[in-house]
């Protein structure tokens, strides 16, 4: 989609964590047009503020910093470090000196001991931090007085670096606490340009600028993040002024092309749909029904009709435009090659001209998120190529709490993609060790040719031994897919321009509160 006043994005990122807000009783939204307030709709909400347990592990959090933050560009800058960190020892060494003067919003000052504390408890395996893995190559982290930190590494990791924008807790609260179940997690206290004024789940999150922050006082002094599932009547409640903003999906976005009071802002994302196919599954675990819904698909149609031109052809996990991207894994719907696939594996058709081998009927159930206009699209047009071809998709929508218990046997319109490396994002969907392990490795998926690929790019310093090795994974997933690729999306948002200031960033699969324009929040300010 190119709508009328679209601000570009920027080549840079974060993963972020979607959090949200809520309506005032009467239906509408406090502060919605105030000069010094701002109102975002988005979809959905944490489960912790604590990123303890995984909260704003990518940057971009409001309530708190990390050691490092990243640009506009996705370039690494100092946060609550001085400057980039010190590298020695061949790479297996990192040190970074502490800013002075940061204090916690209960005004304690942040001190080295802070950041051991933070790292030690989430790499504790009592802590339930699904993402722990992704700090698998530190050794050792240690205090050296009270502004030096020093990580040691147990290999070699490129793009360490970019893990230190998790964010720090202040140890004098938390450490008394259960990381787990403590009041921590819906009580947060960070050194972030914002602290947190309310929260109601699944109604409204609340936060109001941090007068004493060391980054300078946000001119916009209240947040008011709210969660509106559905993506029409987000679209509706902006259109009604009861929200200043909201991300909404290309085509509902469009419909604001001609509004002289609003601007749309694309980002470029690693953001993908993907259909999971678990490998427990009668059909879906047969090599030949995957390989043959990968021929089948029309993935181009699928961004012209359903994206509306925002977004590209997803061949892999990584976008087209990625410099890690395996060029010639391009390819077209190829219906006749998905019939011959199936014809060789004795996929034969059937009643209804369903195929059927050994009396297994080749359909299946894929299930997608409720009022996720986008995914339903998908799934449709999924369901609509797979026909063509012998296979029944049943496409239906449930929520989240009926999906999860089904993700081990049951396909997933899903949507996944971390920028910054391929690490980031490719370990956690693909690497046989993290299968069924929440959403990570959702297809569970299990592949010797792609796990020796993943470990060689985590552990190898050598950026063309990591390219080689991320080229043969991609590769094999053709051969061998475990998910079916199908677009890669651009996030939309839609705003009041009442602000100056505002960017995007290239974004991770998540978006909401800490992606989208409203990335840089507390650098924004009003128009005069």
């Amino acid at each position: 989609m190119t709508a009328r006043r679209i601000q570009g994005a920027a080549a840079a990122a974060a993963l972020l964590t979607g959090v949200t807000a809520c309506s005032a009783p009467n239906g509408g939204v406090d502060d919605a047009g105030a000069a010094d307030s701002v109102v975002i709709g988005v979809a959905s909400e944490p489960d912790t503020l604590s990123p303890l347990l995984g909260y704003g592990k990518d940057g971009n959090s409001k309530i708190f910093d990390g050691l490092l933050a990243r640009d506009t560009h996705l370039k690494l800058r100092p946060a609550l470090a001085k400057a980039l960190p010190k590298v020695t020892d061949s790479g297996l060494t990192y040190t970074y000196t502490l800013r002075d003067g940061v204090k916690f919003s209960d005004g304690e000052p942040l001190t080295s001991a802070d950041v051991v504390f933070t790292y030690d408890t989430i790499l504790d395996p009592k802590t339930n931090n699904t993402s722990r893995t992704e700090l698998d190559a530190i050794k050792d982290v240690r205090a050296d007085g009270d502004d030096k930190v020093v990580f040691t590494l147990k290999y070699p990791y490129a793009p360490f670096a970019g893990r230190t924008v998790l964010p720090i807790v202040p140890e004098h609260i938390a450490k008394g606490q259960d990381p787990n179940t403590g009041a921590f997690n819906t009580e947060p206290v960070g050194t972030g340009p914002y602290v947190l004024s309310g929260w109601s789940k699944g109604e409204k999150l609340t936060l109001k600028a941090n007068s004493h922050y060391w980054g300078g006082a946000p001119k916009v002094k209240k947040v008011t993040m709210a969660i509106v599932k559905d993506d029409d009547v987000r679209a509706t409640r902006l259109r009604s002024g009861d929200l200043d903003g909201a991300v909404l999906p290309p085509n509902l976005a469009a419909t604001f092309e001609n509004d002289e009071a609003r601007k749309t802002y694309e980002a470029k994302t690693y953001d993908f749909r993907a259909v999971t196919l678990p490998t427990a599954n009668k059909v879906t675990g047969d090599r030949a029904i995957r390989q043959a819904l990968d021929a089948a698909v029309d993935r181009q149609t699928m961004v012209d009709k359903i994206l509306d031109g925002a977004g590209r052809p997803a061949y892999g996990p990584l976008p087209v435009n990625d410099p890690w991207f395996a060029r010639g894994i391009e390819r077209e719907q190829d219906l006749a090659e998905a019939r011959r696939i199936l014809d060789r594996a004795g996929w034969k058709p059937g009643e209804g001209g369903i195929r059927a081998k050994d009396g297994q009927r080749a359909s299946f159930t894929l299930l997608y998120p409720s009022g996720d206009k986008v995914r339903q699209d998908h799934a449709l047009a999924y369901a609509s190529d797979a026909k063509k071809t012998g296979i029944e998709v049943k496409a239906q929508s449930a929520t989240w709490e009926v999906i999860e218990p089904r993700m081990k046997d049951t396909a997933v319109l899903a949507g996944f993609g971390n920028n910054g490396d391929p690490d980031y994002g490719l370990y956690t969907l693909l690497h046989s060790s993290l299968a069924g392990d929440g959403f990570n490795n959702m297809a569970r998926y299990d592949s010797p040719v792609v796990d020796k690929a993943l470990d060689t790019g985590r552990r190898s310093p050598d950026a063309a031994i990591r390219k080689a090795a991320y080229d043969s994974l991609q590769r094999e997933l053709v051969k061998d897919p475990g998910y079916t690729f199908l677009t890669h999306i651009d996030h939309v948002y839609v705003l009041a321009d009442h602000w100056d200031g505002l960017t995007t960033q290239v974004e991770p699969h998540e978006h909401g509160f800490a992606s989208g324009p409203w990335w840089n929040l507390a650098d924004w300010k009003p128009k005069k």
